[in-house]
């Protein structure tokens, strides 16, 4: 029965993302695509997500975050949605948001959350929208 009920899900998920492309085909946007940005974390030295520990600080510490970001309705979806990297306290942000003004409330958000600014690496570019 579990199989089934995930065979379900897979596919529902599938069409899902298959409709999504074909809406944008007929409406002529492009999905976005993070692929280019994304080629600074194959460096060896990058901090990525991946890295982050199970430690329950570390995971409270971006939630927090997270919590803190999202929970801001002025902010972007693009600033919804940066990397927030928490290791052994230190966070690092990552990905990019709409303007210096939303790159600087995310970071202060993360600075609050963090307790000090030296704790919190600001690696956001601003990309502002192609309107």
């Amino acid at each position: 029965m579990m199989k089934r009920t995930k065979a379900i899900i897979f596919r529902a998920v599938g069409a899902t993302a298959l409709a999504a492309g074909l809406l944008a085909a007929q409406t002529g946007t492009t999905q976005p695509d993070n692929t280019k940005m994304n080629k600074g974390d194959a460096s060896k030295a990058a901090v990525t997500a991946d890295q982050q520990k199970s430690d329950k600080g570390d995971r409270e510490l971006t939630r927090e975050i997270r919590k803190a970001i999202v929970g801001d309705k002025q902010l972007s979806t693009y600033a919804h949605n940066v990397k927030i990297i928490a290791q052994n306290g230190m966070v690092t942000l990552k990905g990019p948001v709409r303007s210096d003004e939303e790159k600087m409330a995310v970071e202060s958000k993360a600075v609050q959350v963090a307790g000090d600014k030296s704790k919190v690496d600001d690696q956001l570019m601003v990309k502002p929208s192609n309107k």
